[in-house]
């Protein structure tokens, strides 16, 4: 593989082979002025993490080069360990899995099953060895093993992704290039978010302090800029277990799925919550785009699109998984849209004897 291939992707195998027959030693890493572009490059893809949600392009030809972007991985990684945000990690993992997909779909199909196959990803052995990825969406078939399928799928809640509707035999799935591209991005995010931070000694903190410093500084200013701060006449206590749920996944960086974000919005809409409350809540989303998550919501509340939304209903979170934790109330046999949990908790109702009175919400599900 040549080594601009092995820069490209820096988690492979053979690129860690090539780093450790290459590169420096630890030690000259950190206290070599030659390596202080990895660093400047590596601080440079968090500062591009945290800003834009994605580690951006920069050109790299020459082997010098190469050697520089393979070892500014390292020390991005090292950085992200120093800071110890879990904000951070999420949002970096993200942003070079993200990545990853891009140059995936400028790819031949053969080098991502490839890829995909170094992951441990279960493919049949009879796999295409060329033609680009886009060719994949135009009929040819990969074939990935169900089980694969389902773990690295679970985060695409569109219909397209659900098991039902895809071609099954023998307990492989058919998918495009593409589509299994976005699974390795899946797979990579959750990889580099178990593996961050590395311990890493007080000395190598007191030697990067004001790079951590500046860094530790943007993070927290994102996170006060869209802080959540007052629900006003929302009570968290009276949400249904499932909004709870949700609303505390949001609020500490988790991915939540698209699916789970839209009932979130548009149950907090619904009670009250301006475009700017529910976008403060949204904020601390490792992909959180302002520009992006303000046109879904307000395309979702009906501010730009003119139609409006309602909340799903409990057997639309039950079907999509992210019904959670019901609890004595949501197991009532009238209770069938979280709204009207949150209706009876407000009126003080959760009691047996109101179940004629619910029985005649006209709440939509």
């Amino acid at each position: 593989m040549e080594i601009r291939t092995l820069a490209k992707y820096p988690f492979l195998q053979e690129s860690q082979s090539y780093i450790k027959e290459h590169g420096p030693s630890f030690e000259e890493l950190i206290s070599n002025l030659a390596y202080q572009s990895a660093w400047a490059m590596g601080k440079q893809r968090l500062l591009e993490a945290i800003d834009k949600g994605e580690v951006l392009e920069h050109p790299f030809t020459t082997e010098v080069e190469c050697l520089i972007e393979l070892m500014s991985y390292i020390t991005a990684r090292i950085l992200v360990s120093c800071v110890d945000d879990d904000y951070l990690v999420k949002r970096y993992a993200l942003a070079e899995a993200v990545r990853t997909y891009k140059r995936l779909q400028e790819e031949k199909l053969g080098f991502v099953s490839q890829v995909a196959t170094e992951l441990n990803f279960k493919l049949k052995d009879d796999q295409p060895e060329s033609g680009l990825i886009e060719s994949s969406d135009n009929g040819f078939q990969l074939n990935l093993h169900f089980t694969d399928y389902l773990t690295y799928s679970a985060q695409m809640r569109s219909p397209e992704w659900k098991l039902i509707n895809r071609n099954l035999v023998n307990g492989f799935v058919a998918v495009s290039g593409r589509e299994l591209a976005r699974m390795v991005q899946e797979y990579l995010r959750r990889k580099t978010e178990r593996e961050l931070p590395v311990p890493v000694d007080k000395e190598l903190k007191t030697r990067f302090k004001n790079d951590i410093q500046e860094l530790r500084t943007l993070i927290n200013e994102r996170k006060k800029k869209f802080e959540a701060k007052d629900f006003g006449k929302i009570s968290v206590v009276k949400l249904p277990p499932c909004m709870k749920q949700l609303l505390g996944m949001t609020q500490n960086g988790e991915n939540v799925p698209h699916v789970g974000r839209f009932a979130l919005a548009t149950f907090l809409h619904t009670l009250g919550l301006s475009t700017d409350d529910i976008l403060k809540i949204f904020a601390t989303s490792p992909d959180f785009d302002v520009n992006k998550a303000r046109y879904q919501i307000e395309h979702i509340t009906g501010k730009i699109s003119g139609t409006e939304y309602t909340p799903p209903g409990c057997d639309y979170m039950k079907s999509n998984g992210v019904c959670f934790n019901p609890d004595r109330l949501c197991k009532q046999s009238w209770l069938s849209h979280p709204l009207k949990y949150y209706r009876v908790k407000d009126k003080g109702k959760d009691k047996g004897k109101d179940k004629g009175k619910e029985k005649k919400d006209k709440t939509d599900e």
